[in-house]
C-alpha cells in the first residue's frame, strides 16, 4: 500500500515537473516568435533601422509558418520525434535570426522563410507535450500560463528593441531561443503510459467522423474570428504608431489580463457566454476606433477592448483544441490544423487591410469589414458550441463504456428501462447506437434502410424521454435512482 502511494506521488511529481518544463519551453520559444517572426516588433525595428520595408518579410513568414503547421503532423508521429524536431527548430531559428545582424540581402528572406516554416512545425510538435504532460482538465491552465509568460517576455523584447537598440533586441530574442533549447533538452522523450482502451471499429469510425466534422467547424470559426487580428495589425496598430512608448509597453497588457481572468474562472461558469462578451468588446472597439481620435486615452480604450477580446478568443479555442487532442493519436496534426486556421485568419485580415490601404481606401473600410466578421462570428458560435459539446460528451461516454468489463456492459444493457418498453428491433438498434455506430453502419448490419434506422432511433429517444444520442448515452451511463423517483412521487 505504501509503495503504491509513493509510486503515485512520484508519478504526480514527475508529471508536474514535465508540465512546468513544457510551459517554460513554449513561453521562451513563443516569446521569440511573437517578437520576431510573427508580426514582431523586433523584426520591424531591424527593418526600420536599415530603411527597408517589413511588409514582404512579414507576409512571407506568416505564410511559411502556415505551411509548417499543416505539414508537421504528417512526419512527426511520436513524442521522441517531436522532441528532436523542437530542438532542431530552435537551433535553426537562432541561426536564421543571427543573419539579421548583417546588411539586408537575399539571405534575410531565405533565413526568415526557413525559420518560419520550422516555427510552425515546432509549435505543432509541442502538441505532444501539451497532451502528454498535462491532465485533460488542466490544459486550459497550462495554455494560459504559457501564453501569459510568452507575452510578458515579448513585451520585454519589444521594449528593448524599440527603446534601447534593435540589435540588442535581436540578441535578446536569440537568448530566449538559447534558453528554450536548454530546457527542451530536459523534455521527456516518451509520454506517461496510458491505459489503452479497446473500442469497436465502428465506434472508432463514428468518433473519427464526428471529430473531423467538429474540428472543421472549429477551424472555420477560428479563421473568421482571427481575420480581425489581421485587420488590427494592418489598420489599428499603425494609427497609433506615434505613441511609441505606450504602445510598446501596454499593447499586450489587456491580453494578459483577459487570460488571467479566463484561467481562474470557476468551472461552473460557461466560457462560451464569456465569448459573447468578447465578441461585443471587439465590435465596440472597432466602432470607437472610427469615432475617437488618436490620442493616448483613445488608444488605451480601443486597445483594452480589442486585446482583451483577443485574449478571450485565443484561450477559448486553444482550450477546445486541447480537449480535441484526446480524440486522436497524433496531437501534432490536430494542433497544427487548428493553429494553421488562426494563422490563415491573420494572413487574410492582413492582406485585406494592406490591400485597402494600398488602393487608398479610408480607415473605415476595413472597420466595416471587421464589424461584418463580428456578425458572422455571432452566427457561428451557437452551432459550434452545440457540436463540440456533443462530440466531447460522446467521446467521454464511449471511453467509459469501452473500459467496462463485457459482463458489466451486458448488465447495463439488460437493466436499461425506458419509460415505455422497446420492441425487439428497437433494442437491437439501441445497442448499436450505444456502441457509437452510425446510421449507415447499423443499416448495413441489420439489412434495413437508413430511414428505418432513423425512425427506430426517434422512437427510442421518445420512449427514453431524450432528444438525441448524447442524452441517451448519458441516461444509459447514469440512470436515475428508482428510490429517489419514488420519494419525489
Amino acid at each position: 500500500m505504501t509503495t503504491s502511494r509513493e509510486s503515485k506521488e512520484k508519478k504526480g511529481e514527475a508529471t508536474g515537473r514535465d508540465r512546468i518544463l513544457t510551459v517554460i519551453v513554449f513561453a521562451l520559444f513563443f516569446s521569440w516568435l511573437l517578437a520576431f517572426s510573427f508580426e514582431g516588433r523586433v523584426l520591424y525595428a531591424i527593418t526600420d533601422f536599415y530603411g527597408v520595408s517589413a511588409q514582404t518579410y512579414v507576409f512571407g513568414a506568416i505564410a511559411a509558418q502556415f505551411a509548417g503547421l499543416l505539414t508537421c503532423g504528417f512526419f512527426v508521429r511520436t513524442m521522441r520525434a517531436a522532441k528532436k524536431l523542437i530542438l532542431f527548430s530552435i537551433v535553426l531559428c537562432a541561426a536564421a535570426t543571427s543573419v539579421f545582424f548583417f546588411q539586408p540581402s537575399f539571405l534575410w528572406m531565405a533565413a526568415l522563410l526557413s525559420a518560419a516554416f520550422f516555427v510552425g512545425c515546432c509549435v505543432a510538435a509541442w502538441g505532444y507535450y501539451f497532451k502528454g504532460c498535462t491532465p485533460k482538465g488542466e490544459r486550459i491552465k497550462t495554455m494560459a500560463d504559457a501564453l501569459i509568460s510568452s507575452n510578458i517576455l515579448m513585451i520585454l523584447l519589444n521594449m528593448t528593441a524599440i527603446h534601447i537598440s534593435p540589435q540588442i533586441g535581436l540578441g535578446s530574442s536569440i537568448l530566449m531561443l538559447v534558453l528554450a533549447f536548454f530546457f527542451a533538452l530536459r523534455l521527456p522523450k516518451e509520454g506517461a503510459p496510458q491505459k489503452q482502451v479497446e473500442r469497436s471499429a465502428a465506434g472508432s469510425e463514428a468518433i473519427r467522423a464526428s471529430k473531423f466534422g467538429a474540428l472543421a467547424f472549429l477551424c472555420l470559426f477560428i479563421v473568421v474570428i482571427t481575420i480581425n487580428s489581421g485587420l488590427m495589425y494592418q489598420v489599428v496598430n499603425p494609427a497609433f504608431v506615434h505613441l511609441k512608448l505606450l504602445t510598446s509597453l501596454y499593447w499586450a497588457v489587456p491580453y494578459i489580463a483577459a487570460l488571467l481572468i479566463m484561467r481562474n474562472l470557476p468551472r461552473r461558469i460557461s466560457r462560451s457566454y464569456i465569448l459573447y462578451v468578447a465578441i461585443a468588446m471587439i465590435g465596440i472597439s472597432f466602432i470607437l476606433f472610427i469615432l475617437l481620435g488618436r490620442s493616448w486615452p483613445d488608444y488605451l480604450l480601443v486597445n483594452t477592448l480589442m486585446l482583451g477580446a483577443c485574449g478571450v478568443y485565443d484561450l477559448f479555442w486553444w482550450s477546445i483544441l486541447g480537449d480535441i487532442l484526446e480524440l486522436d493519436k497524433n496531437p501534432a496534426k490536430i494542433l497544427g490544423i487548428g493553429l494553421a486556421s488562426n494563422v490563415l485568419g491573420v494572413l487574410l485580415g492582413g492582406f485585406i487591410g494592406n490591400a485597402i490601404g494600398t488602393v487608398g481606401g479610408s480607415e473605415q473600410h476595413p472597420i466595416f469589414m471587421a464589424l461584418g466578421v463580428v456578425c458572422i462570428t455571432l452566427i457561428l458560435l451557437p452551432p459550434l458550441h452545440n457540436r463540440l459539446t456533443k462530440l466531447l460528451k460522446s467521446h467521454v461516454f464511449l471511453t467509459a463504456f469501452a473500459e467496462m468489463p463485457e459482463k458489466e456492459q451486458r448488465r447495463k444493457m439488460s437493466s436499461f428501462n425506458p419509460m415505455e418498453p422497446l420492441t425487439a428491433r428497437e433494442s437491437e438498434v439501441m445497442e448499436l447506437l450505444i456502441h457509437g455506430r452510425t446510421y449507415k453502419e447499423i443499416a448495413a448490419e441489420l439489412f434495413i434502410s437508413e430511414n428505418t434506422i432513423g425512425s427506430h432511433a426517434r422512437n427510442i429517444y421518445a420512449k427514453a424521454e431524450v432528444t438525441n444520442r448524447v442524452e441517451l448515452m448519458d441516461l444509459f451511463l447514469n440512470p436515475p435512482d428508482p428510490d429517489s423517483e419514488q420519494e419525489q412521487t
